[in-house]
């Protein structure tokens, strides 16, 4: 049987998407590898929220085709510049958008028994639809996984091309959800990500209301899941009721993802966001879940931001100290409505902005960590060094992008384990202990 290979690009949602286009082909009779170099035909799924990332994946193509491989591409990137790309890469074989990757295993077919030239299906209006009767291939196995509860975006933030590559807001059924967590969990999952492209509007497609509070109560119910972590947020939507769940609910991790992406007010008006003073919606989240983690995305160097605007920002970061954050220079992306937005800032002073609040980020973790030194503190394990520590996450450490603890111990422990582990020292962004 033809062997089929995939290569992932981007954010968790597009490894989902990712999972699903392999269980289907699976689900065909194709093998599966993630080695590029022993499939003939292989899966690009493109990022395309911003120039690096469509570079990257441009440049995946291109060292594929020339490898002579038949490439497939999927995602963002097609579905974004479909005709510059198959004008720039007429060698690649197929197209799919980011809502199509379902018709792969027809495309596939063709490939294979026809020997047949390019071949595109690129929905002009992309709605998402999750094939809920397909078993997801993980490519990351482990103690967490993600589960995509909807896909597309209702806002329309002024340096966001995503709403234009998805969409509008689709969400699944609780009891699909539900059901796809409880496999997960007999299969060894200890730890699920929801993630979304906003999760807080959740189920207002589907029931007429933001219904992530009421799947966190289903989740919750769940025997063999351990902790359920929320990510992408969006601040009005963070409402008293979903504090509440996350407070009150045992399993649910205290720890929320909350991409504010500036303070400055003009600022967020120019980006057509919540335009209102954050620092109550911070007070009002750790009041109701005392010693929440609060992670955060900024944006520098957004079209017109002053040198008062950033030192604003850059304030409201030392005030508020946020547990964890993530900082971006603004990329100027064609289709948005800060492209034509005057004056943009230079590249020099995009660095020197990032630069100057990752420092201050990272005294601010600094001395955060150190507040663990001394406790004792529940952690999932996700495996080993090579020079022989256990590799583990405290809640307040999301998958991936946030840091770890470096345990030693003689104990026996599995991934996916829940320990208790004594905080000895930190540093930054990492905790290191024992069991």
């Amino acid at each position: 049987m033809t062997k089929i290979a995939l290569v992932n690009h981007g954010c968790a949602k597009n490894l989902v998407d990712s999972e699903l286009m392999l269980g289907i082909l699976a689900e065909k009779g194709y093998e599966i590898t993630l080695d590029e170099n022993d499939a003939k035909i292989v899966i690009v799924n493109t990022c395309s929220f911003i120039h690096d990332a469509e570079k990257e994946s441009v440049d995946s193509i291109l060292e594929l085709v020339n490898a002579g491989k038949k490439v497939i591409v999927t995602g963002c990137l097609p579905q974004k510049h479909k005709e510059e790309l198959k004008e720039a890469i007429p060698e690649v074989a197929a197209m799919l958008g980011t809502t199509d990757f379902t018709q792969i295993a027809d495309i596939v077919d063709n490939i294979v028994k026809y020997d047949s030239g390019y071949i595109s299906d690129v929905s002009e209006m992309p709605k998402y639809c999750y094939p809920e009767n397909v078993e997801r291939q993980q490519i990351t196995v482990g103690s967490s996984s993600y589960i995509k509860i909807a896909d597309g975006c209702n806002y329309n933030c002024g340096y966001c091309i995503i709403p234009k590559l998805r969409g509008k807001c689709h969400s699944r059924k609780i009891e699909d959800i539900v059901f796809e967590a409880k496999k997960l969990a007999d299969k060894g999952v200890t730890e699920i990500v929801l993630i979304a492209q906003d999760t807080t509007s959740y189920g207002i497609d589907l029931y007429g209301k933001n219904s992530l509070s009421k799947l966190l109560e289903e989740l919750n119910k769940i025997d063999n899941i351990s902790w359920i972590r929320i990510m992408y947020a969006y601040p009005t939507n963070v409402d008293d009721e979903l504090l509440e769940k996350i407070n009150s609910l045992d399993k649910v991790v205290k720890y929320i993802d909350l991409p504010l992406q500036h303070s400055n007010i003009d600022v967020l008006k120019s980006m057509n966001r919540p335009a209102f003073d954050y620092r109550k919606l911070i007070e009002k989240i750790r009041n109701k879940v005392p010693n929440i983690a609060i992670r955060t995305s900024l944006i520098v160097g957004y079209p017109g931001e002053t040198e008062e605007q950033f030192e604003d920002l850059y304030n409201f970061v030392k005030e508020i100290k946020f547990d964890k954050m993530g900082v971006f220079e603004y990329s100027r992306e064609k289709n948005t409505a800060s492209y034509s937005i005057k004056p943009q800032i230079p590249a020099k002073i995009k660095k020197s902005r990032y630069k100057k609040l990752m420092k201050l980020q990272q005294e601010i973790s600094l001395e955060n960590n150190k507040k663990y030194i001394g406790k004792t503190m529940q952690c999932i394990i996700e495996g080993y060094t090579d020079d022989g520590l256990v590799l583990a996450r405290s809640e307040y450490d999301a998958p991936e992008i946030d840091g770890m603890v470096y345990i030693t111990t003689d104990k026996q422990v599995v991934p996916g384990d829940i320990e208790n582990v004594k905080i000895l020292s930190s540093t930054e962004y990492d905790l290191y202990g024992v069991i």
